[in-house]
């Protein structure tokens, strides 16, 4: 599990972990982390975007930009979040406790944003904070590629049958096998009454992005062979 980094003034972070509905219970503890979120979030963007730029230096800009969207969305601030045990430290009102703030990724991811922006004030040193989230970035930025090649070949698919029979593909669940908890299904995508690929996965969703991977592979081999 990932570590906070030290704060000099620990009630910068105390105020990171403050949500609005525990300062609306408690008047004597002021100041809530919204503020703080608002600032996280601005450095998070450009300390996301100046990672990728060093980092794929031959990428063009549409593929960057997915990927730092990617990276800071709420999903993977949450992630972050909860390597962080910040669900655990958060201060919530009762009504946010019991409707289980503590692993809801919006307050998770809103509380991490809240924690950058402190910890820049705290250091007045955009490298410390570059230093605690770069790390973060790197576990998972392979992973998040992959993640995002997958949804584009449905989205490359769905381009090319448009421009090539202006219809969108269809794609079809045709078997399932194995038990409940090792499931495989195998897809198939069809446009205009022909089959164009198929794929495997655990989840009908990974077996479709397959298929589509599949049709746009032998897609480019047929264009391959007539020129």
């Amino acid at each position: 599990m990932s570590q906070l980094p030290s704060f000099r003034d620990r009630t910068l972070l105390q105020r990171a972990l403050t949500h609005r509905s525990y300062a609306n219970e408690h008047q004597s503890i002021g100041e809530h982390n919204e503020r703080l979120e608002f600032l996280g979030d601005a450095i998070l963007n450009f300390l996301s975007g100046e990672f990728l730029y060093r980092r794929y230096p031959t990428k063009p800009e549409g593929e960057l930009t997915p990927l730092r969207s990617a990276l800071v969305d709420e999903r993977q601030l949450a992630q972050f979040a909860r390597s962080l045990n910040l669900g655990s430290l958060m201060q919530l009102g009762k009504g946010a406790e019991q409707e289980g703030g503590r692993q809801n990724p919006n307050l998770l991811s809103s509380t991490f944003e809240a924690v950058v922006g402190a910890y820049f004030l705290d250091t007045a040193d955009i490298q410390a904070v570059r230093a605690f989230v770069e790390p973060l970035f790197e576990e998972v930025v392979d992973t998040l590629i992959g993640a995002i090649a997958e949804v584009n070949f449905k989205s490359r698919f769905q381009e090319w049958a448009l421009a090539t029979f202006g219809e969108n593909p269809k794609y079809l669940i045709v078997s399932q096998s194995g038990p409940d908890h090792a499931r495989e299904f195998v897809a198939e995508v069809w446009v205009k009454h022909q089959k164009f690929g198929e794929g495997k996965g655990r989840r009908k969703q990974d077996a479709e992005k397959r298929a589509a991977a599949d049709a746009l592979a032998r897609i480019k081999e047929e264009e391959e062979k007539e020129e």
